[in-house]
């Protein structure tokens, strides 16, 4: 083979020098991975439990959509929920007016003592609805004349923290709720004031809630009953009056107010509901991080104390798992809406949010098939993988993810949800985005059950496009670098059989849409975004084939597979640059690496001539990218007699003469790789003057020189192998001679400059490369040179 490498060789940082082994096996180096663009994953625009494209039926999963109210909490929340009567008490409580025993005091108010006062009250309680503003809520036009003063004294003695006993709720109490509503006549502490009178306020009727300014009145009584309850110590359920306070925190719920729901959940969160509340406040919860409205109040309550993402991030720590995982889905939900903002999911890495997913994950796990709750936990594990998806794209969480054994657990779930599509497709989008990165994919490489597994959801969802383009992009990450991946995924049973399927179901799909399309041309003008699905899958598909043949075995076995090398030759058969560039070239790129292999029963060989004729069609393209792919195979076909025949049948050789003039190096290095192979044939070498091409082979030495020896090489092999019947250097190189013998002469000094813009290492490669590679090929024609004539007959240098 001609093409030692793929890239020149000053890309290569190897500091020590290379024996000559070593420097023929670079010839490998020819053998080139693909790279591609990761699957595009489009943002939903709806906030909801399950994407748009989930596989669940809308009945079988918890609903995004829901209708919330005072109702859907349970007061009772501590009673039996099996409808079980509890036996009667037997004694009768007793009522307590003494302020001494504020824990327990309960007053039932007096009802008025004839029908003169209950109108009379009837008539106050109206006038008290009529309320329209703060300013005059405890006015004499507000309250009757004979109460007014009693309740404007609540407000101002809770205002100056005054410690006395309300009697004046008992007509509140009667006002507003009616004797069924019990209130503490008496309290001691600042504690109990705040409650009292937040409960009162709060007990208003709705419409009288919708006067001007209330609702940030609401939010800032909120605030302050939290801060009360907070130093009280009096959160979670060791408040005696907590049930009070929580019905009447439920009924606030009915006003259709974000930023007051979000006050209500902290709450509500923080008094330690559970049962039927815990659900409802989650939803309440994810009701409000649903809205994308709602982003910038949830971002700044991130920033105080005890914010909602705390308590939510607490159910999730604390709540049973079995007992509350609809309540889990929801709480889960809204975090996963929170790490759509940016600033809250740096809060969210901040407060150990990722290594609370992942013990969760590993808590899910451990729940086995069999378990009833097994299914109903793939609700939450979706929401949950959907979060840390959001992480694996922020640097910080990815460092946390890596630290705490991501890789393992996600496989594990994989593993175990390989039947849930939604749960496939959330993990393979994760493990998509982490093999990106060099640390995850070298732990991924070494799980291995990751290879069986990878296949078995390849055959399992063979047409869910969504997840075998992930595990396709995965795969073809891990068999880039890892030489050990390349052989255990190879080793697996039926691995390329897979691949091979895979490929010839994506490849009728790409086929049947394209006849659509040219059946329709000149109908609409609508044109197929590139590349399209199939397209997608066929490119990384492709990579994955072109990175196993770097392995010595592998890439022998895959040159043999006749399946694989014809799939490969249909793309080029079916598929123009202009159809999908990305296809083509990475289907070019594949069928060059496997032509390396000179193996028994090559697909390659026995399709040489029908693969130069499709190579034809790139070769005339105006896609230099392309050009590129097409010169590197024939550098390989071209070691063949019958392949250099076609060359020279179809003026192949100009185009490659013509390539010289193209002042890159890769261009230039492919080019007289096949003029080199060429100048095998005695026959053909007189094509070279003819066509000019020793003058540009001339500049192309003079261009690049010591900014790569193994250009400057293959250069002086070519020039050698042309000059073998030398006769005078006048006939074999014309007006070119001075300026050849110049340039060999300045080149084989051993002062000669390597490019200065290159590293150390790099230098010092390129002086082992000129040592052991340039110089003995340059010396020798130099030699030829001079001496002006050759008589004796040389050996021409063939191909590596």
């Amino acid at each position: 083979m001609i093409l030692l490498k793929a890239e020149p060789f000053y890309w290569l940082s190897v500091a020590k020098p290379k024996t000559s082994a070593e420097i023929v096996n670079e010839a490998r180096d020819a053998l080139r991975t693909v790279r591609t663009q990761r699957p595009f994953t489009p943002t939903d625009e709806q906030r909801k439990l399950f994407g748009s494209r989930s596989s669940q039926c809308p009945q079988s999963r918890p609903a995004s959509v829901f209708s919330l109210h005072a109702s859907s909490f349970d007061l009772a929340e501590s009673r039996p929920l099996s409808g079980v009567r509890l036996s009667p008490l037997g004694h009768k409580p007793m009522l307590i007016s003494s302020a001494k025993d504020e824990d327990s005091s309960v007053f039932l108010p007096k009802p008025p003592a004839d029908a003169a006062e209950v109108r009379k009250v009837s008539n106050a309680q109206k006038s008290l609805f009529r309320a329209t503003s703060p300013g005059n809520l405890f006015s004499s036009e507000v309250v009757p004349p004979d109460q007014s003063k009693n309740v404007l004294i609540c407000i101002i003695c809770w205002k100056n923290n005054h410690m006395m006993s309300f009697s004046i709720f008992n007509y509140m109490n009667y006002y507003i709720k009616g004797p069924a509503c019990p209130f503490s006549v008496s309290f001691g502490n600042a504690l109990d004031k705040v409650a009292l009178i937040i409960i009162f306020y709060f007990s208003l009727p709705s419409y009288i809630l919708q006067i001007e300014d209330n609702i940030e009145n609401l939010c800032l009584a909120c605030t302050k009953l939290y801060q009360a309850l907070n130093e009280g110590n009096m959160l979670g359920k060791r408040f005696k009056r907590r049930n009070v306070l929580l019905k009447t925190l439920y009924k606030l719920v009915d006003i259709d107010s974000d930023p007051l729901c979000l006050k209500l959940a902290k709450i509500i969160l923080a008094m330690k509901v559970d049962g039927r509340n815990l659900l409802s406040v989650c939803k309440l919860a994810f009701k409000i991080c649903k809205d994308k409205k709602n982003d910038l109040i949830v971002q700044n309550d991130t920033f105080q104390n005890d914010a909602l993402l705390d308590y939510l991030l607490e159910v999730l720590r604390n709540e049973d798992l079995q007992k509350n995982n609809e309540a889990l889905v929801y709480c889960m939900g809204a975090i996963k809406f929170m790490s759509g903002n940016a600033v809250l999911l740096n809060e969210m890495v901040n407060r150990g949010a990722v290594e609370m997913l992942l013990q969760l994950m590993k808590q899910i796990n451990n729940i086995k098939e069999h378990d009833t709750y097994f299914s109903n936990l793939g609700h939450l594990l979706v929401q949950l993988t959907a979060t840390v998806r959001t992480l694996a794209d922020f640097g910080p969480a990815r460092c946390r993810l890596s630290c705490s054994g991501a890789v393992s657990e996600l496989c594990v779930a994989l593993e175990q949800r390989g039947g849930d599509k939604d749960v496939c497709t959330c993990i393979v989008r994760i493990l998509s985005k982490l093999s990106s990165y060099n640390d995850f994919c070298a732990a991924l490489a070494d799980c291995s059950r990751c290879y069986i597994l990878f296949l078995a959801l390849l055959n399992k969802h063979q047409k869910q496009q969504d997840i075998v383009i992930r595990i396709i992009f995965i795969l073809g990450n891990l068999t880039a670098k890892n030489n050990k991946a390349r052989e255990q995924f190879f080793k697996e049973k039926e691995s390329v059989n897979t691949l091979t399927s895979l490929f010839q179901t994506y490849y009728e799909l790409d086929l049947s849409t394209q006849r659509w399309y040219h059946d329709r041309k000149g109908k609409e003008k609508n044109h197929l975004k590139h590349p399209s699905e199939a397209e997608d899958v066929l490119i990384k598909l492709i990579r994955v084939l072109a990175n196993l043949s770097i392995h010595p075995t592998i890439g022998a076995a895959l040159a043999a597979a006749h399946p694989v090398v014809g799939l490969l030759v249909t793309v080029l058969e079916y598929k123009s640059v202009d159809d999908c560039e990305e296809l083509v070239i990475n289907a070019a790129t594949t069928i060059n690496n496997l032509s390396y292999y000179q193996v028994k029963d090559s697909a390659v060989q026995d399709k040489k001539l029908h693969i130069a004729e499709k190579l034809l069609k790139l070769l005339m393209s105006d896609n230099m990218d392309a050009v590129v792919e097409a010169v590197r195979v024939f550098g390989n076909l071209s070691q063949h007699h019958e392949i250099r025949d076609f060359i020279m049948q179809k003026n192949i050789y100009k185009f490659m003469i013509t390539l010289l003039d193209s002042k890159k190096r890769d261009v230039c290095f492919f080019a007289c790789g096949v003029l080199l192979n060429l100048t095998v044939d005695k026959n053909k070498r007189a094509f070279l003057m003819e066509e000019g091409g020793i003058g540009k082979l001339v500049d192309c030495l003079q261009d690049f020189g010591p900014a790569d020896w193994q250009l400057s090489c293959l250069i002086c092999k070519t020039l050698w192998n042309y000059s073998e019947n030398i006769t005078s250097t006048a006939s074999c190189f014309g007006g070119d001679t001075d300026t050849l013998l110049a340039l060999l002469t300045s080149l084989l000094d051993e002062e000669v400059e390597l490019d200065c813009s290159l590293d150390r290492d790099i230098m010092d490669c390129q002086r082992v490369y000129w040592e052991r590679e340039f110089k003995p090929v340059a010396e020798k024609l130099l030699d030829r040179i001079q001496s002006h004539h050759s008589f004796l007959p040389a050996e021409p240098i063939t191909s590596f």
